[in-house]
């Protein structure tokens, strides 16, 4: 599937700031699922800086935006090839061990509820089947619900309240997985659609789970499915945070609001 994106996230300021300082993890992985053709990205006013690939294979560039200034845009465009790989993140080369994902944070700390979770799985035959059980028990579990979590929202919450989006599930695998002592970390990239065909323009999150002998395995519990020809990887980490494409530091004393902007459309080869 041939893809073209376009990603536009806008920050607004009430006052203008001094200076911003920003690390993007907006390229797309390198593994066989996908290849991109072509991939820009530009800020408004910035000054790009040095980029590097880290440990977990991620490019990672730094950008400067000297104030002052009440807006900055963020902007993404490009097109790429991707390929069902059946959730497997094949020909993807990092340094990071695995087990260094067994350790968790905040957003995914086990509490008795998650714990219970995790404990449901009581029939396994093997790690991958225990991998694929819980995932099917986070999407059971929690129901996909727009509105209702925010940013700052723990697995432990999310459940608690039955509901959450795909961050939410995200977590919320992550935290069970790792109970049942499977290495597994956040995802973040693109959807193109659900696999009812049912348009899904904006940013996605999911999780991928160490298996032995097979490597990392993607899971989409909002969506009940491996990762497939419709996603596109970007970056991962312990969590959202850790994962997320934008971080940055602004100076200055300004209240700050955001505009998120995302179309991915499928195009012909």
């Amino acid at each position: 599937m041939r893809l073209q994106i376009l990603h536009e996230t806008v920050y607004g300021y009430d006052q203008p700031i001094r200076n911003l300082v920003q690390s993007l993890r907006l390229t797309p992985t390198v593994f066989e699922g996908q290849k991109t053709h072509e991939w820009s990205i530009d800020v408004t006013g910035g000054m790009r800086g040095p980029g590097f690939r880290d440990g977990a294979g991620d490019w990672i560039e730094g950008w400067t935006v000297r104030g002052p200034v009440e807006e900055i845009a963020v902007r993404v465009s490009g097109r790429i090839d991707t390929r069902d790989t059946a959730g497997v993140l094949r020909g993807h080369r990092e340094q990071i061990h695995p087990l260094a994902y067994l350790r968790d944070t905040k957003p995914t700390r086990v509490d008795d509820g998650l714990r219970a979770l995790a404990g449901s799985v009581t029939s396994a035959a093997d790690h991958l089947d225990l991998a694929h059980q819980l995932s099917a028990a986070v999407g059971a579990a929690i129901r996909y619900t727009n509105g209702v979590t925010e940013s700052l929202t723990t697995a432990a919450e999310a459940l608690a309240l039955g509901e959450g989006v795909c961050q939410d599930h995200a977590h919320a695998l992550i935290a069970v997985a790792r109970e049942r002592d499977l290495p597994a970390r956040y995802v973040s990239g693109y959807l193109h659609s659900t696999e009812d065909g049912q348009s899904h323009d904006a940013a996605h999150a999911w999780a991928e789970v160490f298996v032995e002998g097979l490597g990392w395995v993607g899971f989409d519990a909002a969506n009940h499915c491996c990762p497939d020809e419709r996603y596109v990887r970007l970056a991962s980490g312990l969590d959202a945070q850790d994962a997320a494409p934008i971080r940055g530091v602004a100076m200055g004393m300004a209240t700050e609001k955001l505009a998120v902007a995302v179309r991915v459309e499928e195009i012909e080869q």
